[in-house]
């Protein structure tokens, strides 16, 4: 049942990485159309976005 449990886990990690990456590929580029037009809201907000993505990441890292 343990392992069972365990392969779960990791499945659902390595999905959870794979969406976390498409996310942050989208955040870049949203970041950089912001820097493009001016947009200082924007870029402030996918800045926050990054930086919880670069926590998030850690956390599915350790």
């Amino acid at each position: 049942m343990k392992q069972i449990v365990k392969q779960g886990y990791r499945q659902e990690k390595k999905n959870r990485i794979a969406v976390w990456r498409l996310e942050v590929d989208y955040e870049l580029s949203t970041l950089h159309e912001a820097i493009e037009q001016k947009d200082d809201i924007q870029i402030e907000r996918s800045k926050r976005k990054l930086e919880r993505l670069r926590k998030e990441w850690e956390q599915l890292k350790g």
